[in-house]
């Protein structure tokens, strides 16, 4: 099942290392088929990463979503109180990660 496709490949890989850390099993198609372009039709080529198990999609799309739509607001560490920025996914001082709900 495809979950997601780009032109960039930079955002299909970050897309798969996101699902890929959280312990979702996904795979990139057409990675290489760039070369084939003009033989075949450019959206044929286009990189997309794929899933298995439909299972996995509702949360697989809610962390893309997540990415797609990342905050700027700021956070308190739970773990040491600091005040991080927004474009921080882990604290600056204590390395604590910020609180992403992807259940």
């Amino acid at each position: 099942m495809k979950l997601y496709s780009n032109n960039d490949r930079f955002m299909v890989w970050q897309v798969k290392q996101l699902l890929d850390e959280h312990n979702i099993p996904c795979f990139i198609k057409n990675e290489f088929a760039s070369g084939a372009m003009g033989e075949l039709s450019p959206l044929d080529c286009q990189p997309e990463v794929w899933i298995n198990d439909a299972s996995w999609q509702p949360r697989a799309e809610k962390l893309i979503a997540q990415m797609n739509t990342a905050t700027t607001a700021e956070w308190t560490c739970p773990n040491c109180a600091e005040s991080n920025g927004g474009n921080f996914e882990v604290c600056w001082q204590c390395g604590q990660e910020g609180q992403v709900d992807d259940r």
